[in-house]
Formats: C-alpha cells, structure tokens, sequence
C-alpha cells in the first residue's frame, strides 16, 4: 500500500514552498499525494496553483470579508475534520506559521494524524512579532513527530524544547527551490522576458529600483504610517523609483494610498503573480520588506535587504550581512536605505550573493526522509 500523505496550507508563500515538495513527492511511487487548500488567502493562493499548474484534491475556501484569526481557525478545524476522514492520510505536512499550519494541525491531533512540519523550528522570541506567526509555529512544532528545518540554528531552537535529535532533519528551505525554478524560466525564455518587460514599461532604465512590500498585522497604524513616510522620503530625495505591490488588506491600502498616492516615481501596483515578482526582484538595487519569505529569497539573488521589523525569526542573513532589521521607525529607514544607495563600498557588502537558507534541493531532501529514511543534511 502507498503511503497517503496530505498536504494541507492556504496561503501565497505556503504555496510557495510547498508545491515544490508535492511535485518530488509524487516521483515517489511509493507516495500517494493529496493536497488540500484552505483558501486562507483565495486571490493570492490560487496565483501561485496555476503558475505550478496544480490543482487541489481539497479546497475548504475559508476566505470571507473582513475575517478574523478566530475564523480562520475555526473554520479550518471543522473543514479538515471532514477531509482527513474521506483522505485518511497516513500523514499530514503543514508549513511554517500560518493560521492555517496550526489550526491543520490540531485537526490532525485530533484524528491522531502524524505531522511533519516543513520549516520548523524558527523563532524570534517574541510571542507578538511576527504575530500570531511566531506562537502559530511553537503550537504546531508542540504537536508535530517529524521537523524539517531549514538551517542549522531551526534545529538548535527545536532542540532548546526537548525535540529529540533523530526528530529533526537540516534540509534547506524549500522557498530557494521555487525561486531558482522561477529564475531559470524566465532566463530560457526570451519571449517571457519580453512580455514583462512589457508589462512593466513603466519603469525607467536610469533609476535604481526600491522594491517595497509591507503588510505585517503588527506594524498596523502608526507603524505603518512611519514606515510609508520613510518610503515618500526616501522617494522624494534620492536618485531612485519605489515600485510597490499594495497587499489587498484594507489596513495596508489606506495607509499606502494615503500617504503614497500621487508621489512622484513611486508606482503603487495591483499584488502580483509570482513569476512577475520574481522578475522584478531580478531588476530591482534594493529590496525593504517586512515579509519573512523575501528575506529567504532576495539574498540568494544578490539583493541586499531592509526588514520594516524589530525582530527577525531568520537572524542568518542578518549576520551574513545580506539583512538589516531596521524596524519602522521613519529616520532609520530613511538612513539605512539612503547609505547603501549613496556608497558603493556599503552596498556591495551586502550584495554579496551569500544566501544561508538553501541550495534549491530541500524538496527532494524531505523526499527522501519520507520515503527512504536518508538523511542528508543541508550545508551552507
């Protein structure tokens, strides 16, 4: 009998890195396959599921105005009940740290489900930033009997809570292996090439690009308000252009709009597909982000990195130089961005293509632990 393994997540960047591991699990013939969808994040989810051109066995479509982490859970919890008794997985994988990750995963506890965690073990020490991130991960990782970490100090954090040793499996983080298959499409195909710069003809040649996303429920209101003034300085008094993809929450479109809307060389763009975001991290001089992903993905292409945030659950990049936390205070945004853009000596120290988070094998790596028990570790 194959072994039945479920897949469960419902946002953009759990798609991300999940499909990746889908797509080397079924050349397991071993592995049965299923994947369910919660739709936490409809619009944004289904993007990436027609770029891997994947389709899920199971789709709660949780996603309603205006909703609350309460009801995300709650309706996760009674949605995956039905579904893990139709599936009846042998196991179920969630990622990361999602409303969605913790609520699968206490629906599989109940069913005693087994549960393997895909990027386990990151912390930033701080139980309200990321929130509800970072008490979303201890709660699965409390649950969960197999853990794959993306790096050596995610294992160190697991081991800090009594995980056992032989628990725990080093792979590398799964995002790096969607981003080099998105990066080779786009550079052997010259006609996607110029479709988006089609797409993109907005932009001028002669400007550097700050590429800005931000989003965090916790920056929400004054935070948030420095942070998009930060951008309009920095817009307004440097040698550069700000292209923008505004997250479709309103608390984020009202402030962006508010204090962004109308300032020169700052384009404030619907979010985008994967592919095309990709492509313009490609392009792009400086990346500020309060996103936990783009921190993974931008060093590996050579970008350096400002996080709007105070804590970091992924410090790896930060002491390799590559990341600066610079939280969302409007002066030190300003600052920090306006050195690496006005000296080359401090750019190029965090240019660096040094990325400690993955090799583009972590997939296959997690593969192979469950199917064939091997355990080769990711080394940075």
């Amino acid at each position: 009998m194959p072994q039945k393994i479920l897949l469960v997540f419902g946002t953009r960047p759990e798609a991300i890195k999940m499909l990746p591991v889908a797509q080397a699990l079924r050349q397991e013939p071993s592995v049965e396959v299923r994947i369910c969808v919660t739709a936490q994040h409809r619009q944004m989810l289904d993007q990436v599921l027609d770029l891997f051109e994947e389709r899920p066995d199971y789709d709660l479509d949780v996603m309603t105005h205006s909703q609350g982490l309460e009801q995300v859970t709650t309706a996760v919890l009674n949605g995956l009940g039905r579904v893990l008794d139709d599936a009846r997985p042998d196991r179920i994988l969630v990622h990361g740290d999602t409303t969605t990750t913790m609520a699968a995963t206490l629906a599989a506890f109940y069913r005693r489900v087994p549960v393997a965690h895909v990027e386990a073990g990151l912390r930033s020490g701080d139980p309200l930033q990321p929130w509800p991130e970072e008490i979303n991960r201890r709660v699965t990782d409390v649950v969960a009997d197999r853990f794959f970490a993306p790096t050596a100090r995610s294992r160190d954090n697991l081991l800090k809570e009594n995980v056992p040793a032989q628990a725990i499996h080093v792979t590398g983080n799964t995002v790096i292996d969607a981003l080099l298959d998105v990066v080779e499409r786009i550079r052997r195909r010259p006609d996607l090439v110029v479709g988006l710069e089609r797409r993109f003809a907005f932009l001028d040649a002669k400007r550097p690009i700050l590429l800005v996303t931000g989003h965090r429920r916790e920056n929400f209101g004054a935070p948030f308000e420095s942070l998009c003034e930060a951008i309009r300085d920095l817009a307004l008094s440097q040698h550069i252009q700000v292209v923008y993809p505004v997250h479709l929450n309103p608390n984020v479109q009202s402030a962006v709009r508010r204090v962004l809307g109308g300032v020169t060389h700052v384009h404030l763009i619907e979010p985008l597909d994967y592919l095309p975001f990709v492509y313009l991290m490609m392009r792009a001089h400086v990346v500020l982000t309060d996103s936990g992903g783009i921190q993974e993905e931008a060093p590996s292409l050579g970008k350096p990195v400002f996080v709007m945030r105070n804590v970091t659950e992924r410090p790896e990049a930060v002491e390799a130089g590559t990341v600066r936390l610079v939280g969302t205070d409007r002066e030190r945004i300003f600052n920090a961005v306006s050195e690496v853009l006005a000296d080359r000596a401090a750019y190029e120290r965090m240019s660096r293509a040094h990325n400690p988070y993955g090799d583009g094998k972590a997939s296959r790596r997690i593969a192979d632990i469950l199917t064939r028990g091997q355990t080769s570790e990711f080394l940075p």
